[in-house]
């Protein structure tokens, strides 16, 4: 089995704290500002915390239709969270899973969006370039989208 990892940071003037409080609510934001991607994100097990399981539901703007999710650690006080997509057609027939560890670090006085993605691959294939160059496109974009999101509603990030 072999391991793909793909690296993304995305600088914010914002506190780590927002941005990482944002992030907390994914379910909840990442379907009103990329319906394209999300269309929905239902948690069908758990609290959040470790070990819950959400469905994804992607939209017309990936040619994924679903995916099954499992939140691996959660360190609110380090602004990190881990996850992995265990089911769905987003592993296309080469993944056994994929792997994410966020993390928001101070900086500067706003933080840096940290996340490294592992595509653990069931044999020797791996994911094409093509494909890992859309990927951290769209996690960038969905990240600014979220952020702009968070900015105009400063009552609750």
């Amino acid at each position: 089995m072999s391991i793909v990892t793909l690296e993304v940071e995305v600088p914010s003037k914002f506190p780590a704290h927002r941005v990482f409080k944002a992030f907390s609510d994914f379910d909840i934001i990442a379907p009103k500002v990329n319906p394209q991607v999300f269309k929905s994100i239902e948690t069908v097990e758990g609290n959040g915390d470790v070990g819950t399981i959400k469905i994804f539901t992607f939209g017309d703007g990936v040619p994924f239709k679903s995916a099954k999710y499992k939140v691996d650690a959660l360190d609110t006080s380090n602004h990190s969270y881990s996850y992995s997509f265990i089911e769905g057609d987003n592993l296309i027939g080469i993944l056994d899973s994929i792997n994410y560890h966020i993390s928001v670090v101070p900086f500067d006085g706003g933080c840096v969006f940290k996340q490294t993605v592992k595509y653990n691959c069931k044999g020797d294939e791996k994911p094409p370039e093509e494909f890992l160059k859309k990927e951290k496109e769209l996690y960038e974009i969905t990240y600014k989208a979220i952020e702009e999101y968070a900015a105009a509603h400063p009552e609750t990030y």
